[in-house]
C-alpha cells in the first residue's frame, strides 16, 4: 500500500515536472555524444529556446557529460535529466551527477519507486493502454511515449480520451518534420536529438518554440 508521504512526494514531482516544461515545446536529447559535444548541443538548445536538456546515462562518458551539462545548465537556471535509467542504482547516480529529473525508456515499478524515494520527477516509457494506466494508479502524470514515431501522431489523438489528465513527451525519431504534427495532436513535448545538429532543421526548429 502506497503510505501517504509517498503519494505527497509523488504530487510534489509531478508538480516539478510541470515547471520543467511549462515552456518550451521541445526538450533535446543529446545520448552518446560525449563531454564536448554535450556541451556544445546543450548550449545550441538552450540559445534556440530549448529549456530542457536529457543526457542518457550508459557510459562513463555519459556521467561525466551529464555532470557539466548539469553544472552549465544550473548556471543559466535550466533542468537537466538524466535518461535510459534502468535500474534503481542508476536513479542514485543520475542524481549525485546533478540530475533535476530521470527518465526510463519503459515502466518498472521498481525504478519509479526508487526515485520517488529520492525525490526526483521520473519520466518513464509507455506505449500501450495498459502501461498509461498503471503509470497513473502509481501517481504519475508526465510520461514519455516511446518510440513516438512508431506509435503514431494518431495514437496521442485516441490516448487522450481515456486518459485526459496525463501529459505526454514524445520521444523517439522526432524532428523538424514530423514534431508539429506530435504537438497538433496534444503531446506536450517532443524530444528532439540530432537535429540539432542540422543547420537546415534549426530555423524550423525556432518556428516550433514559437508556436
Amino acid at each position: 500500500m502506497t503510505t501517504p508521504s509517498v503519494d505527497h512526494a509523488t504530487t510534489d514531482q509531478a508538480a516539478a515536472l510541470d515547471v520543467v516544461f511549462a515552456g518550451a515545446p521541445l526538450m533535446a536529447i543529446l545520448r552518446g555524444m560525449g563531454l564536448e559535444r554535450s556541451v556544445r548541443l546543450a548550449t545550441t538548445a538552450w540559445d534556440l529556446g530549448i529549456d530542457s536538456v536529457e543526457v542518457p546515462l550508459q557510459t562513463d562518458e555519459d556521467e561525466r557529460a551529464l555532470r557539466e551539462v548539469a553544472r552549465l545548465g544550473a548556471e543559466r537556471g535550466k533542468a537537466v535529466g538524466a535518461g535510459t535509467i534502468l535500474t534503481p542504482a542508476q536513479v542514485a547516480v543520475a542524481a549525485d551527477a546533478g540530475a533535476a529529473y530521470v527518465v526510463s525508456p519503459g515502466l518498472d515499478p521498481d525504478v519509479v519507486r526508487a526515485a520517488q524515494e529520492r525525490g526526483i520527477p521520473i519520466l518513464p516509457g509507455v506505449a500501450t493502454p495498459s502501461e498509461v494506466q498503471r503509470a497513473v494508479s502509481m501517481g504519475l502524470t508526465w510520461l514519455k511515449a516511446f518510440p513516438a514515431q512508431w506509435l503514431g501522431a494518431d495514437w496521442f489523438a485516441h490516448i487522450r480520451g481515456p486518459f485526459p489528465g496525463v501529459r505526454f513527451v514524445a520521444t523517439g525519431g522526432m524532428n523538424a518534420a514530423n514534431a508539429a504534427d506530435f504537438l497538433d495532436a496534444g503531446v506536450r513535448v517532443v524530444a528532439v536529438g540530432s537535429a540539432l545538429e542540422d543547420e537546415a532543421q534549426l530555423p524550423r526548429l525556432a518556428e516550433l518554440l514559437a508556436r
